[in-house]
């Protein structure tokens, strides 16, 4: 028996009133638990977010972590639980959108359209009720029409009977009794006028009008029911999806830790504290049993030979002593420019690695000048964008600042060429080759705290923090410039000179240095290719956030 053979059997209108409307409750109250549950992931990612920012490197930070591969390795795990947590952003993402949002619609609509169809069997039923009253209006009316029939005829019959009743009065009695006979037979009319209607509308009620009404609600109902099932598989769905990336993130932490290599870490190691000095001499043997031996004979001579002796002695032992601040502790002193306070290794990658940051100033300088010779000869051509003369004061700026570089280099070029004669007397002379690829490999080697502590660092002195923090961040420039934002071009340009960068009408670029003021704006396209651009031949649009993201910016360890 279905639901529309249980309203025509029984009166259940306001049961199913309840029924529905339980059923809307209920709805709504898991819509209510996906909520929570939606909370829940965003809580949770946002803590793993944080946490992965809290344990990640900073770049700005002068004391980096060591660039050993379990360091590298903790890094890369950190990058991987933040790629998991965003994992959990999108499972909450889909819940809301395809979950909690549908359900919140669809319940809307369900009210909404049990509202429709409760009121239309709220008005059947209003309906029926009023031809039943009038019905039974009738029939009362009827009945009572037919009781003063009955009266009439009981008056006519006594007066008929009454042999001292007028003629008149008997016309008269039976006049009324004519009169309430029509009027019963016309209220008889209309009462089976409204019968035969009643029973009509009654009968249409119950096997028309409600039974589909009871069947749209079932509808309804069923429709409700078919929403809960598809809700609960799309919540199991929006987990399920993201299940082969976070298998992914899993897998990045477990070859994170398979990367871990000690003997290239304790590598690392022996390369960052080799300090290049030979090893310290044999110390003499020095015989004090000679006074033992002495004679009166030998006088003052004996004597002066024996003090000179003792004299040599000491000397002897203070020199030996001066080499053991190798291995002890090195006196304190300033840090030097030219790094002749380090040990002949630490000092040669201090040069070459401040060598390589001069070379890299140098190129942008250069680059810089040839941005603006090319700006300048776009203004001589087009006058109307600009005076020519307004860049030369930047000009001979440029050209100032790349005399100084070029001067700094050949001066730490020259201190470099001594280090490495005094190490290649010793038979550790390397090429020039095998040094640029020594700090190349350098950059994987720990730095900072390790080169820079006086008690750890072959016990050299303190270094200077004016010298140290010239190399702190001297990868950073090794990573491409992150985009700020997106240009579109206005005009095509040719982009002939060095360092300048083609582009055709209509292209779109990415922008990753402004405009400074000398009218040209660094760009990049999509492959990776890099140059300047005429500012005023571009739709510049910068982004609102345009920092990189500083969780696990790996480049900067490797």
């Amino acid at each position: 028996m279905d639901l529309e053979d249980i309203m025509l059997n029984e009166d259940q209108f306001d049961s199913l009133d309840k029924h529905t409307q339980w059923g809307i409750d209920f709805l709504e109250r898991y819509a209510k638990f996906v909520k929570e549950r939606i909370e829940i992931e965003q809580n949770y990612a946002k803590q793993l977010r944080n946490l992965v920012k809290k344990y990640c490197p900073k770049r700005s930070s002068k004391d980096e972590e060591p660039r050993f591969t379990s360091c590298i390795a903790f890094f890369n795990i950190l990058n991987e639980l933040n790629d998991y947590a965003g994992q959990r952003e999108v499972v909450a993402e889909e819940m809301a959108h395809r979950v909690f949002g549908e359900l919140m619609r669809y319940a809307h609509d369900l009210k909404t359209e049990r509202k429709m169809h409760l009121q239309e069997g709220r008005k059947a039923q209003q309906y029926l009720d009023m031809c039943w009253k009038q019905m039974d209006n009738s029939k009362k009316k009827f009945e009572r029409e037919c009781r003063e029939a009955e009266k009439a005829q009981q008056s006519y019959e006594r007066l008929d009977n009454d042999t001292n009743a007028t003629k008149a009065d008997v016309e008269k009695a039976k006049q009324q009794l004519n009169l309430r006979t029509h009027m019963a037979d016309e209220n008889k009319n209309e009462y089976a006028a409204q019968l035969q209607n009643f029973n009509g509308e009654q009968h249409k009620h119950f096997y028309v009008v409600i039974p589909q009404i009871y069947k749209q609600l079932q509808e309804m109902d069923e429709r409700r029911t078919i929403k809960l099932s598809e809700c609960y598989r799309g919540f199991a769905d929006s987990e399920r999806k993201v299940i082969p990336i976070i298998s992914k993130c899993l897998e990045g932490m477990i070859l994170a830790a398979k990367s871990v290599d000690e003997r290239r870490d304790s590598q690392m190691v022996v390369d960052s504290f080799k300090s290049g000095f030979e090893p310290p001499g044999d110390f003499p043997f020095e015989d004090y049993s000679q006074h033992i031996y002495r004679t009166i004979s030998d006088g003052t001579i004996s004597a002066s030979k024996q003090d000179s002796g003792k004299v040599d002695a000491k000397s002897t032992v203070g020199k030996a002593k001066g080499k053991l601040w190798l291995f002890g502790k090195k006196p304190k002193g300033p840090a030097l420019e030219d790094f002749s306070h380090l040990p002949p290794e630490q000092r040669r990658k201090k040069l070459q690695q401040r060598i390589d940051e001069l070379n890299r100033e140098l190129q942008k300088e250069s680059d810089q000048k040839d941005a603006l010779n090319k700006m300048k000869d776009v203004y001589e051509k087009n006058p109307q964008m600009g005076d020519p003369g307004s860049l030369q004061p930047k000009l001979a700026e440029t050209m100032n600042n790349i005399d100084r570089l070029r001067m700094e280099i050949h001066k730490n070029e020259a201190w470099l060429s001594e280090v490495e004669g005094k190490t290649g007397g010793r038979g550790d002379r390397r090429h020039s080759s095998d040094i640029n690829h020594l700090v190349t490999q350098g950059r994987e080697s720990p730095e900072g705290s390790y080169t820079d502590d006086a008690n750890q660092e072959v016990r050299g002195p303190p270094q200077q923090h004016s010298h140290h923090s010239e190399f702190d961040d001297e990868f950073e420039d090794d990573d491409p410039l992150p985009a700020i934002g997106h240009c579109k071009a206005i005009y095509p340009f040719d982009g002939h000179n060095e360092g300048t960068l083609a582009m055709k009408e209509g292209e779109v670029l990415y922008i990753i240095e402004e405009d400074k003021g000398d009218g040209w704006t660094r760009a990049r396209r999509q492959n990776g290719e890099e140059g300047y651009v005429p500012t005023s031949y571009i739709d510049v649009t910068l982004e609102k956030n345009s920092k990189v993201s500083g969780y696990c910016q790996l480049s900067t360890f490797v």
